[in-house]
C-alpha cells in the first residue's frame, strides 16, 4: 500500500469507522481515539495490507480496540456513576433514535458490534466473520440472538414510552 492508497482509505472509510467506533464504545472521545489508532496501525502495517483489504483491516482493528476499551472500563468502577436508574424514570421525550440507542446499549460488546457491522454498515456475513475472528455460522447465530434481544426490548412498552 502506497501513501496515495492510504490517503484514499482515510477519505473513504474515516466516517464509517467513526460511526462504528461510536456505537461500539458509546463515547465520541473514545471513538476518535479508536479511529486514530486504527489508521495509525494501518500506516504501520501498510506494507503487509493490500489496498482491497484496507477496509476490513481498519474495521477489525477498530473492533479489537473497542473491545479493549470496554474491558478496561469494566475494571474501573466509579461509585457516583453506579446509581440505580429505573426504566420508568425517563422524563425526556422518547424519540426513535434515543430508544434505539438504549436498545443497543442493552447488548454486550460483541453483539452490538455484530449488529453495527451488519445492519448499519452493510457488511456480509463472511466479511464480519473475518473482522471479528468468528466463523460465518457463529456470526449468524450471534446476530440472530442479538436481534431477538433487541426485538424483545423494543416491543416492551415501558422501554419505548
Amino acid at each position: 500500500m502506497e501513501q496515495h492508497d492510504y490517503n484514499t482509505c482515510v477519505n473513504n472509510w474515516a466516517d464509517a469507522l467513526f460511526r462504528f467506533a461510536c456505537k461500539c464504545t458509546g463515547n465520541e472521545e473514545d471513538a476518535r481515539d479508536v479511529v486514530q489508532n486504527s489508521f495509525e496501525v494501518l500506516w504501520q502495517k501498510k506494507d503487509n495490507v493490500a489496498i482491497d483489504k484496507g477496509k476490513a483491516f481498519l474495521f477489525q482493528v477498530a473492533y479489537n480496540q473497542s473491545v479493549d476499551i470496554h474491558r478496561k472500563q469494566k475494571r474501573v468502577s466509579y461509585p457516583e456513576e453506579m446509581k440505580e436508574q429505573s426504566i420508568y424514570e425517563h422524563n425526556e421525550p422518547s424519540d426513535l433514535k434515543k430508544v434505539l440507542d438504549r436498545a443497543l446499549n442493552t447488548l454486550d460488546e460483541q453483539s452490538r458490534a455484530l449488529v453495527m457491522l451488519k445492519d448499519y454498515e452493510g457488511y456480509k456475513y463472511d466479511e464480519i466473520a473475518q473482522i471479528t475472528d468468528l466463523t460465518a455460522s457463529q456470526v449468524r447465530v450471534y446476530l440472530h440472538r442479538a436481534r431477538k434481544k433487541l426485538k424483545d426490548y423494543l416491543v416492551s412498552v415501558e422501554h419505548v414510552i
